[in-house]
């Protein structure tokens, strides 16, 4: 499958048991599907936009005990649909409706992903699950039958958003840490949206122009929770609430739309 970026270039895409990936994953597939972690290492397993690069950075800070100029990522990022793998996961999941809009302009400003299109027409893209990395239902819904099974700490973006210091210290848990009030307070601080908004390491603003275009829309954007009112018409409210609840039929999880 090949897609057109408003650049001009076809991004070509295969379907990889389902889920559309770039090339460049693709011709590793055999290497991910292999991969034998470490006893010390920590799988992210984000959809695109949930949160991936606020994970990444608050793990970091605790590994490196709230110390900003030693966080050097040695962090695996899984953004495929539940696979079984031999270390404890942290899924982080965001509301897909916040998680649509967010992906939205990030491939508006990525080059190395297809060109979304109108928003009337990357609304049908997303709920048929034709993005990048798949569809958002086969990958929470997987992620989160799967959590009592296996030692996963599964995270919400919005709980992150409403009292990052009580999620943070669930991380610290689950990663068999012990800081102390002054550090974790300092995590809080170094982790905070408006922070990283501002952290060249985060915002990508080292990243060529070429690749992510910021003058279209920023990496690190809104990081709201909501924003979904502001694009979202009634009539796609009213459809999107009825595919969501077809699709995720049977899962106990629940989403907070707004704070």
């Amino acid at each position: 499958m090949a897609l057109t970026s408003e650049l001009g270039k076809q991004i070509k895409l295969k379907e990889v048991e389902g889920t559309l990936l770039q090339l460049a994953t693709v011709d590793n597939w055999s290497q991910i599907q292999s991969f034998e972690a470490k006893p010390d290492d920590l799988l992210i397993c984000t959809y695109p936009k949930a949160g991936t690069t606020w994970i990444q950075e608050i793990v970091d800070m605790i590994e490196h005990n709230g110390d900003v100029e030693k966080c050097q990522r040695a962090i695996i990022q899984q953004r495929h649909p539940f696979i079984e793998w031999a270390r404890p996961p942290q899924p982080s999941a965001r509301n897909a409706k916040d998680c649509m809009v967010s992906y939205y302009h990030f491939q508006r400003m990525n080059h190395k992903l297809p060109d979304p299109g109108t928003w009337e027409e990357y609304f049908e893209t997303f709920i048929n699950g034709k993005v990048v990395w798949g569809s958002w239902f086969d990958h929470v819904k997987g992620w989160w039958e799967m959590k009592d099974r296996y030692q996963i700490l599964f995270l919400f973006y919005e709980d992150i958003k409403r009292d990052p210091k009580h999620e943070i210290q669930k991380v610290m848990k689950f990663m068999g840490k012990n800081l102390d009030e002054t550090v974790l307070d300092k995590i809080v601080q170094e982790t905070s949206f408006e922070k990283m908004k501002e952290n060249p390491m985060t915002n990508r603003s080292t990243v060529s122009k070429s690749i992510m275009d910021q003058s279209i829309s920023p990496f690190m954007r809104k990081g709201t929770v909501g924003d979904w009112k502001n694009h979202f018409t009634v009539a796609q409210n009213e459809r999107f609430d009825e595919i969501y609840r077809k699709k995720m039929e049977g899962t106990s999880i629940n989403f907070c739309m707004e704070l």
